[in-house]
C-alpha cells in the first residue's frame, strides 16, 4: 500500500520524489483528483522536472508518506502532464472557500487530509483552521510545544469530505459548499451573509437551488446590488413566484432596483392583488414612510368582538409577516383605533375592539421622512405606526422591524424611487 494513515497536502507539497533507481525524479507538484467511493481519490501525483509537469499514476507510487515519495519507474519514462480540465488539489481545492455549515460562514481550505483505503489515497477532510495555515508554514509543531507549555492547545478544525460537494458541476474551477439541503435548512440571514461573500455566479448558483419560500426570505436579507442580480438572473417565471412570496414592501425595494422592462415583465406575473399593492408603494421615494411601510396588515371593524378577532386572526395573520395591532377602520378604510395583540388577549371574548382600543393612535403620512419616523417611534416607544393619508384613510404600516432593518443597512443602501 502507497499511503498508510493519513497525511496532510502541504507535509508533502514539493518534496523530493524519488524514482525506481533511487534518483530524484523531480518535486511533488499536485494530484488529480477523481470522484470515488466513499470518497474523491489521487488517480495521478503531478512531479515538476526541469520546469515541466510529467504524470505518474497513483498504480506506480509505491511510498507516499511525509518522509518518502517514490515511485516505481524511471523519472525519464514518465509521460507529460498537459491536461487543463482535472481537478486539481493544490490549483483548484487549496485556498478555496467552502461553507462551514457549523458556524454559518465562508472559510478558506488551509489544508487537505489524506488516507489510505484500499490502496488508494483518499481525500477524507479540508483543514479550515490555524492549525492548516501553521502546517503551510511549516511551524505547526513548533507552535503547538509553545503553547503547550503554556498550557494553551491548538484547535482542530477539520471539515470531513462526506459534507463536502462542489457548488459547481464544473470541477475545474470549483468552490466548494455543504451539499445544498444542509444550506437550505440555515437560517435565512446566514445564507444572505454566505450569498454577499461567495462569488456572483457561486451566489447564484446556491440561491437558485434554493425552494421559493427560503429563496423569498434569503433574497430580503442580501444587500441591494445583489438583490437585483439574483433576481434578474432568473427566469420571469421564477422571479414571479419568489416575489409573490416577499412582504409588498421589500419586494417593492427588489424591483425598484431592476430595469424598468424586466420590473414590468415581472410584475406581470405577479398575482393581481399583490401586483397592485407593490405598484403602490413603487409610486413612493425610498427615504419616506410610504417607501418603507407595509401594506400587508390586519384590520377589522370597530364593532368586531374579541372573540370574532381572534378566530379571524388565525387565518388572516398566516399572510402578514409581522403583526403588533390590529386597526379599527370604517368601510372606507378610515382609522379609527388600534388594539395591541396584549389587550386583544386579555380582554373577555364578548367585549368589541372599540371598547379597548385606543382611539387616538399615534400615525404619520407616507410623505414623512424616515428619519422622523425613527424618532418618532423611539420618543413614544412605539412598535408599529400607521400611514394615513390626509383623509386618515389606513395606507400601510411601519413596523419597528423595518427602522431597524433601514438603519442597520450599510451606507451603500439601495437608493431607488425619485432618487
Amino acid at each position: 500500500m502507497s499511503l498508510f494513515g493519513h497525511v496532510f497536502f502541504s507535509e508533502v507539497l514539493k518534496h523530493s520524489v524519488f524514482d525506481a533507481k533511487g534518483e530524484v525524479a523531480g518535486r511533488f507538484a499536485d494530484v488529480v483528483v477523481i470522484r470515488g467511493e466513499p470518497l474523491p481519490k489521487i488517480s495521478f501525483i503531478l512531479i515538476k522536472r526541469h520546469g515541466q509537469l510529467y504524470q505518474a499514476p497513483w498504480d506506480d507510487v509505491s511510498i507516499f508518506s511525509r518522509r518518502i515519495l517514490s515511485i516505481q519507474r524511471a523519472a525519464d519514462s514518465l509521460e507529460p502532464y498537459d491536461r487543463d480540465d482535472d481537478l486539481l488539489l493544490a490549483r483548484d481545492i487549496l485556498d478555496k472557500q467552502i461553507v462551514d455549515v457549523n458556524g454559518a460562514k465562508v472559510v478558506r481550505v488551509n489544508d487537505v487530509r489524506l488516507e489510505g483505503h484500499n490502496g488508494h489515497a483518499i481525500l477524507s477532510a479540508v483543514d479550515v483552521g490555524i492549525r492548516g495555515l501553521l502546517r503551510r508554514l511549516g511551524i505547526e509543531r513548533r507552535t503547538e510545544r509553545v503553547l503547550t507549555f503554556f498550557k494553551f492547545s491548538l484547535p482542530w478544525n477539520l471539515i470531513t469530505w462526506n459534507y463536502i460537494q462542489p457548488l459547481n458541476p464544473k470541477l475545474k474551477t470549483i468552490t466548494l459548499t455543504i451539499p445544498r439541503q444542509m444550506v437550505a435548512a440555515l437560517h435565512p440571514a446566514d445564507l444572505a451573509e454566505i450569498i454577499n461573500q461567495v462569488s456572483r455566479e457561486e451566489g447564484a448558483t446556491l440561491f437558485t437551488d434554493l425552494d421559493t419560500k427560503t429563496a423569498a426570505e434569503t433574497l430580503s436579507e442580501v444587500g441591494p446590488q445583489r438583490q437585483a442580480e439574483l433576481i434578474g438572473g432568473l427566469d420571469v417565471e421564477r422571479a414571479a413566484d419568489i416575489i409573490e412570496e416577499m412582504p409588498p414592501d421589500e419586494a417593492s425595494d427588489v424591483l425598484g432596483d431592476l430595469p424598468t422592462e424586466t420590473a414590468k415583465d415581472i410584475l406581470e406575473r405577479v398575482e393581481e392583488d399583490e401586483a397592485k399593492d407593490i405598484q403602490e408603494l413603487l409610486a413612493y421615494d425610498e427615504d419616506t414612510a410610504g417607501g418603507l411601510m407595509t401594506t400587508a396588515f390586519i384590520h377589522y371593524g370597530p364593532q368586531t368582538t374579541v372573540g370574532e378577532a381572534i378566530e379571524r386572526f388565525r387565518t388572516d395573520a398566516v399572510a402578514v409577516e409581522s403583526v403588533y395591532q390590529i386597526y379599527l377602520t370604517r368601510d372606507d378604510q378610515e382609522l379609527v383605533g388600534a388594539v395591541s395583540l396584549k389587550e386583544l388577549l386579555l380582554a373577555q371574548l364578548s367585549t368589541t375592539l372599540g371598547s379597548i382600543a385606543d382611539l387616538k393612535p399615534r400615525t404619520t403620512s407616507p410623505e414623512t421622512k424616515q428619519k422622523a419616523i425613527a424618532k418618532l417611534m423611539a420618543k413614544y416607544d412605539l412598535v408599529a405606526l400607521p400611514i394615513v393619508d390626509a383623509a386618515r384613510h389606513l395606507l400601510g404600516v411601519v413596523t419597528i422591524d423595518d427602522v431597524i432593518t433601514q438603519f442597520s443597512a450599510s451606507s451603500g443602501r439601495r437608493k431607488r424611487r425619485g432618487t
